[in-house]
């Protein structure tokens, strides 16, 4: 039986899941694919039969209709790469292999076959759409970036092309952040200096890979006024500082809150993606009944 545990973001808050992903454990042994995005942190492993209350599962966070933005098209690489490092680690068994398989030519076909994905909101254009939402002046405010990653540089690309004049980017890796800034035209402050950055920052934006806090309430000053984008996960920003006047923190649960009037707008797109979905499951099954028939091992 292939076996599957999920940590996600429709049963558990942001808090939540951070203590709950890291009690998730599978012996390192064991052949298995491990997929941690920020909504979700699932394994699969096991052999022979894939129940369809698996595959739809899989198949629906492939496609995007799992997503705290339904349609988004991040998770489509996130669970490729996610396979493609559990067959460079382990010997999988035929049905995992048929299993992920499947589910990213169903994601696939998804986006394809329906207008699911055209204009769905990323966490990266919710960000820039709250900041409209404010009337934040993007010509006079700073905004600085601290973080390095594909999600950060959409956010600057987005940035420049709204106006944003005063930017500057910060991370732990300098050199890193010294290549991205000089695509962009940014300046560059050291993360040791980030009290300082901090002081000149009207909008910040986190979104870096640390295990643990990187923003906490001694490094920003009591009367300080400013808007905080915390996109990462585990979070970078000390959740506290959201009580203190003057401080405004969103993090994921909501930034994702503000998009999901969206939602609605792609009920037909959702009908059409599981009428896919269905008909991939049947093909699974048929797939697994001519296995048992044949008693043979499919790749």
């Amino acid at each position: 039986m292939i076996n599957f545990q999920t940590i996600n973001h429709h049963d558990y808050t942001v808090s939540e899941r951070e203590n709950l992903s890291r009690l998730m454990h599978i012996d390192a042994k064991i052949p298995h694919v491990y997929l941690h995005t920020c909504n979700r942190t699932e394994v699969y492993w096991g052999d022979k039969e894939i129940s369809e209350n698996t595959a739809r599962h899989l198949f629906r966070v492939a496609s995007g209709l799992e997503s705290g933005l339904i349609g988004e098209r991040a998770i489509q690489g996130q669970l490729k790469n996610a396979y493609q490092t559990a067959c460079g680690e382990y010997k999988l068994s035929s049905h995992l292999h048929k299993l992920f398989q499947t589910a990213i030519h169903t994601g696939r076909r998804v986006r394809t076959e329906t207008h699911i994905s055209e204009g769905a909101m990323s966490h990266s254009l919710a960000t820039i759409q709250i900041l409209k939402d404010r009337h934040i002046d993007l010509n006079k405010k700073t905004v600085s970036i601290i973080g390095v990653n594909k999600l950060t540089e959409d956010i600057f690309k987005y940035l420049k092309s709204q106006g944003a004049k005063h930017l500057f980017l910060s991370n732990r890796n300098y050199s890193k952040a010294i290549d991205m800034a000089q695509k962009y035209g940014s300046e560059v402050i050291p993360f040791g200096e980030k009290k300082s950055l901090l002081q000149q920052t009207d909008v910040l934006i986190c979104a870096t890979s640390a295990p643990h806090l990187i923003i906490n309430t001694e490094d920003i000053e009591e009367s300080k006024s400013l808007i905080i984008f915390d996109l990462a996960f585990p979070r970078d920003v000390d959740p506290s500082l959201k009580g203190r006047a003057g401080i405004k923190l969103l993090n994921l649960d909501d930034i994702e809150q503000t998009v999901q009037s969206n939602i609605r707008l792609r009920e037909k797109e959702v009908k059409q993606a599981e009428i896919i979905i269905n008909q991939e499951i049947e093909n699974l099954k048929e797939w697994q009944r001519q296995a048992v028939l044949h008693q043979t091992t499919v790749i």
